[in-house]
């Protein structure tokens, strides 16, 4: 049973009009990029909820989470994530994502589909 959706956006209330979608790692414009402003799926998927209880449920992303969505993973006490892609496997925040899930018991896996892809023909 799906609990909660969630996309990566900005916060209700915060137009797509006026804050920045682009990706720049320019040190000197960090407020002209999305970093600083955009909610990630997996938070907003927890936040929109409602009133269902998350405790030992299994969460599905396409990416593996950084470490701040990690810790909002934990606090709502689901036990397990399934991600399909560990593109920043290597970075600092998967590593720290890695490390919480392992102490709170987070179940980690790799989905691998079956297909290379779906085409829906309406």
């Amino acid at each position: 049973r799906i609990v909660g959706l969630g996309y990566n956006g900005f916060p209700r209330g915060c137009s797509d009009d006026i804050l920045p979608w682009a990706r720049s790692n320019d040190a000197a414009n960090q407020l002209h990029n999305k970093y600083l402003f955009v909610c990630h799926a997996e938070v907003n998927a927890i936040m929109n909820k409602g009133s269902a209880n998350l405790q030992g449920t299994t969460l599905y992303v396409a990416l593996f989470p950084c470490q701040n969505c990690a810790k909002v993973i934990i606090q709502a006490g689901i036990r397990k994530v399934i991600y399909m892609n560990d593109q920043y496997h290597d970075t600092d925040g998967c590593r720290a994502s890695r490390a919480m899930f392992r102490l709170a018991n987070v179940e980690m896996q790799r989905y691998v589909p079956r297909m290379h892809s779906l085409t829906l023909d309406f």
